[in-house]
């Protein structure tokens, strides 16, 4: 059984060391484990509450893609995407803005603090503050329900937008009878390290006090690397490694072996240049190679576009099944769906009327297959190859006993795919377009809850 873990990427600057240690090594780490079902996603409707520099926009989105692509973040391993590329998440959030309460957000930590900040400085509390901000919650609820995430790893300062999330998925669950949404867990990784910058505080680009990961190149590491403050301890006097900036970031690096050697050279009085020498070829062995991919990637947009493309088609696989069912929930059905579902009721009402059917066939490779079709005699979808069989009249049997609000159906740009146990069993024809495609998603739905009742009937 996996487990869906989201992570959100804000596209807003070029990644550092810090960025690196802290949240892209562990959450690359984390994603190559079986038992989990990552998401990560360029957040780039999010950075533009806190940019309006299209450039600057623009140039994050492509280096902080090449950067988790060079890195070791695997594609086809992955559900990699732009928030921007997948349309149900902004459809979603006004979803979630109908239902949710002026209140929660008032109580939204980054919207108290610019009210406390407008305040004390005399000015209008609301003075220069934007909507986006204000919503930004919301928006992060719709990137998290979309994808029904069980967890979505977090710094603390990030806690109360998950808390939040929770309390208008229950809300929206609670207004229209039914758990459309996972409730998603908060996960703090609390062992994840925090560099220290040139000035010793933390590494963070508001302190202009970062190590850029990639950018400038080696010389640009060196240089900067070279400009971390240190004492004025002299060479030949011992340092302390516990307060060394240089040692902590060594460390986050370097095997338990290389981090003791280190330690006993700063103990016995290695020279602060030669000890960021140290330090600079060790950072280097392990960027070299990351950085070379970067530099081929950065060379060719288009195979990063092509990837983020193919991953937002991932994504919306899952993310158009999710609208359209609360679409459907909301009474945003289609007009066809309605008149569907109405001449499909009295049918199931008399029992001498045609209700869904599957008929089952062998193949001409010897391998078992059925059909459902509707009460129209319409195919509505084709089974996989079974070997036995009893595997395929399985199969028939569960989906009798399914129903639509059970179904996972995945929307693909002409068909749609039907999977019991995250595996798929059987496919829809191909539609003409996605206004067909979509109008056929409401007619199986009806169908498959024809089949329970008439299951329940028989």
């Amino acid at each position: 059984m996996q487990t869906r873990v989201l992570t959100g990427i804000t596209t807003t600057g070029t990644p550092h060391l810090g960025n690196y240690v802290g949240a892209i090594r562990p959450a690359i780490a984390a994603s190559r484990r079986p038992e989990v079902d990552a998401f990560f996603f360029m957040a780039d409707y999010h950075a533009l509450i806190k940019s309006d520099d299209p450039a600057r926009i623009e140039r994050s989105r492509l280096e902080i893609a090449a950067t988790w692509l060079a890195a070791g973040l695997d594609p086809n391993k992955v559900t990699f995407y732009r928030q921007s590329d997948v349309p149900e998440i902004p459809e979603l959030t006004w979803f979630l803005t109908c239902v949710t309460a002026k209140g929660l957000l008032n109580r939204a930590h980054a919207y108290k603090a610019a009210v406390d900040k407008n305040t004390e400085a005399g000015e209008d509390p609301d003075a220069a503050i934007t909507a986006g901000l204000y919503m930004y919650p919301v928006l992060m609820a719709a990137d998290i329900l979309a994808f029904n995430a069980q967890q979505v790893p977090v710094g603390r300062d990030q806690i109360q937008h998950i808390e939040m999330a929770r309390d208008i998925a229950q809300r929206f669950n609670h207004i229209y009878g039914h758990d459309f949404f996972v409730l998603p867990e908060v996960v703090i990784e609390e062992q994840v390290a925090t560099l220290p910058g040139l000035d010793g505080r933390k590494m963070s680009k508001s302190y202009d006090n970062t190590i850029p990961l990639f950018a400038g190149g080696t010389n640009q590491l060196r240089d900067t690397v070279m400009r971390i403050v240190t004492d004025s301890r002299a060479p030949g006097e011992p340092k302390d490694p516990d307060s060394s900036a240089l040692f902590t970031i060594f460390r986050a690096f370097a095997s338990e072996t290389e981090s003791a050697a280190y330690r006993r050279a700063l103990e016995e009085g290695i020279g602060w240049g030669e000890a960021k020498q140290v330090l600079y070829e060790r950072l280097e062995a392990d960027i070299a190679p990351m950085r070379e991919r970067y530099e081929a990637l950065i060379a060719r947009p288009a195979d990063i576009e092509a990837i983020l493309r193919e991953g937002a088609g991932k994504a919306r696989a899952i993310a158009g099944p999710k609208i359209a069912e609360l679409r459907d929930a909301i009474g945003l059905r289609s007009m066809s769906a309605i008149a569907t579902v109405a001449a499909t009721k009295p049918r199931q009402a008399v029992k001498a009327s045609r209700p869904p059917r599957f008929a089952s066939f062998r193949d001409t490779d010897g391998s078992f297959r059925f059909r459902l079709f509707s009460s129209e005699g319409d195919e509505l979808l084709l089974s996989k190859s079974f070997k036995d069989p009893k595997e395929a009249g399985a199969v028939q049997k569960r989906l009798k006993m399914l129903g639509a609000s059970a179904a996972t159906l995945i929307s693909l740009p002409r068909s749609l795919v039907l999977e019991l146990d995250d595996e798929p069993v059987a496919t829809t024809p191909d539609y003409a377009d996605d206004i067909e495609r979509d109008e056929a998603l409401n007619y199986l739905r009806a169908a498959l809850d024809l089949l329970v009742e008439q299951e329940k009937s028989a």
